[in-house]
C-alpha cells in the first residue's frame, strides 16, 4: 500500500480528529482512503483523467489504466485514442503478459460466429 505525506487546513485535520474519535473511522488513514474512494466514485471525468495520464506517461500497462478508470480494454483504448494518447503495442513485462493471457480466457465466441470460418 502507498504511503503519502499531505498538508490541509487544521479545521479539516480537527473534523478528521473528531470522526475518529467518534468512531466513524478506525483511524485518520481510514478516513482520507474512504474520502479519495468516494471522490473518484463520484467524479468518472477525474477517474478517467488520471488513467490516461498515468498510460500516457508510461506509469501503467492498458490493463492498469482500463481498471482504474473502471472501464473495458476496448473501452479505454476508445478514450486514449480520443485523448490522442498513442497506444503502446506489445506487453511490457511478465506482469502484462500474466494479465493478457487473463483476459484472453474470458472471451466468449458464439458458437455461430465459428461455423462460419469452418
Amino acid at each position: 500500500m502507498a504511503r503519502i505525506t499531505g498538508s490541509y487546513p487544521d479545521d479539516l485535520d480537527l473534523l478528521i480528529e473528531g470522526a475518529v474519535e467518534a468512531g466513524v473511522f478506525g483511524g485518520k488513514s481510514d478516513a482520507l482512503r474512504e474520502f479519495v474512494r468516494e471522490y473518484f466514485e463520484a467524479h468518472e471525468n477525474e477517474r478517467i483523467a488520471a488513467a490516461v495520464a498515468l498510460y500516457e506517461r508510461e506509469r501503467i500497462s492498458l490493463g492498469d489504466a482500463a481498471r482504474l478508470a473502471a472501464v473495458d480494454r476496448w473501452t479505454m483504448r476508445e478514450i486514449l485514442r480520443e485523448h490522442d494518447v498513442e497506444l503502446r503495442l506489445g506487453l511490457g513485462n511478465d506482469d502484462d503478459v500474466a494479465e493478457e493471457v487473463a483476459a484472453a480466457r474470458e472471451l466468449k465466441f458464439d458458437d455461430e460466429d465459428s461455423d462460419e470460418t469452418e
